[in-house]
């Protein structure tokens, strides 16, 4: 058995995670229209997250879902400590899960780490989202892990 199958099959099993008892056909195939319809709806992060993983690029989604969570902290105390958390995990050089961004994105993050502002991260999350959009997304879709969830969902009848 492929490792694809493998963490396929565990992601149909509703007792592991309870994602596959709660997923609609309408919403995956929904994710098809538009990365944009994938990375916000309920179930789209941690199924491509999944998928990312294979491809060893799952620091992308991650790091765009925690820009999304850091858009909405309104403490500057807190909003510091996330700015930092996002800038030694992300941005560094040889960070942990140091992301693709251009030299011009990841200087003005660092001139901007010590007074960080809800935007500081905007640019570098611009450019993740690109990535994913026009590189891991258009694979996603024709990854045998997806065409295999759709099947799935239209054999079960949901």
């Amino acid at each position: 058995m492929s490792p694809n199958t493998c963490w396929l099959c565990k992601m149909f099993r509703a007792e592991e995670n309870g994602i596959s008892s709660k997923l609609s056909l309408e919403e995956v195939l929904q994710w098809s229209q538009s990365f944009e319809n994938l990375v916000t709806s309920k179930y789209g992060p941690m199924i491509y997250k999944t998928y990312l993983k294979t491809e060893h690029s799952d620091e992308n989604i991650e790091f765009w879902l925690a820009c999304e969570a850091y858009k909405k902290i309104t403490s500057q105390r807190k909003r510091i400590s996330m700015a930092r958390k996002l800038f030694t995990s992300y941005i560094q050089p040889q960070a942990p899960n140091e992301i693709n961004i251009d030299s011009p994105a990841r200087k003005a993050i660092i001139r901007n780490i010590q007074e960080p502002t809800q935007s500081c991260f905007d640019e570098a999350q611009r450019i993740i989202y690109r990535h994913m959009e026009r590189d891991s997304y258009p694979r996603f879709l024709e990854s045998q892990f997806y065409q295999k969830l759709k099947q799935s969902l239209q054999t079960n009848g949901n």
